[in-house]
């Protein structure tokens, strides 16, 4: 990790939590915000442990204070409560406040949907879902009491659109988008700002499954600068969905087209079905800040 001249450092001061980050995204993640500043709890479970047992969470720390940066590991497993609140606790103990929180840490197991076992489907729930919302929510209880905080969600586009073979995987991931946008909307009153990634890189966990032909160039590294931006105390993006990955981005969101009405007198048929379901998309499409909004642009619509 390079560290950046001292004008290029908007974290200075700065401290974050991130969950997952010992490999992959979570580690490019952890190593970005170090560089530009931030002292960073860097959390990953110790799976398994070289020689000296020091597991992925401390080779990252050592990464960072080689370079000069300020870090510190925690090994718990997020989707244990206990975890968010030691991680918030070494934060605050051991650098005085908290101002970031990025939820990295995920798991995929993949498994048809008909043959997903009620274990396998609750662990990886447990994993993406609870463990990102126990951490994002002890991090947001001291970042409202503080006035400012910055929450990156990293989700996926599996949680957007579906992805055979990993529907545990891409429930909890959708579960993400939406906790994301409902915590921007609470968040955002108390100065906390929370922003929703989907990334796209070649990591222990996708590297099966990506495309060959574009592995190498979705490396993780790409990824973080949109993290770091997101943290950064001159953004002001709230309940944005962004998609990124091999240097490039896209902006991404939930729609809903034109209201039509029902026929009023006749069955409504698959075929009539269809039919009013092309005549709302051929309509403008609309997005909401949250489901309240939504309903009361129908219902005005329906007036």
């Amino acid at each position: 990790m390079t560290q950046p001249p001292p004008s290029e450092r908007p974290l200075d001061g700065h401290v974050a939590i991130v969950t997952g980050g010992g490999k992959g995204l979570g580690r490019a993640f952890a190593l970005h915000l170090a560089g530009l500043g931030a002292a960073v709890v860097v959390n990953n479970r110790n799976r398994e442990v070289d020689a000296d047992g020091l597991g992925p969470a401390d080779h990252v720390v050592r990464e960072i204070e080689q370079a000069g940066g300020r870090a510190v590991a925690d090994h718990g497993d997020v989707s244990d409560p206990a975890t968010a609140e030691a991680m918030v606790r070494t934060a605050l103990a051991t650098y005085g406040r908290l101002d970031i929180c990025v939820t990295s840490a995920a798991v995929s197991s993949p498994q048809l949907f008909h043959k997903t076992t009620p274990e396998n489907f609750g662990a990886v729930l447990g994993i993406n879902v609870t463990g990102t919302a126990l951490v994002c929510a002890a991090a947001l209880a001291v970042m409202r009491e503080a006035g400012y905080g910055r929450i990156v969600m990293v989700s996926s586009t599996a949680g957007l659109h579906g992805e055979p073979t990993v529907s545990a995987y891409a429930a909890s991931k959708g579960a993400v988008i939406a906790l994301g946008k409902t915590v921007a909307v609470e968040g955002s009153r108390k100065g906390v700002l929370t922003n929703v990634l989907l990334p796209y890189a070649t990591t222990q966990m996708t590297g099966q499954g990506m495309d060959p032909r574009h592995a190498d160039q979705m490396r993780a590294d790409l990824v973080a600068p949109v993290v770091g931006a997101l943290a950064s105390p001159d953004c002001t993006l709230n309940g944005e969905v962004i998609v990124t990955g091999g240097g490039g981005l896209r902006a991404a969101d939930d729609v809903e087209w034109e209201t039509v009405l029902l026929p009023e007198s006749a069955p409504l048929t698959g075929p009539e079905l269809s039919r009013l379901l092309d005549n709302s998309r051929a309509g403008q499409p609309h997005t909401f800040p949250e489901a309240q909004a939504a309903f009361q642009s129908l219902a005005a619509d329906l007036a």
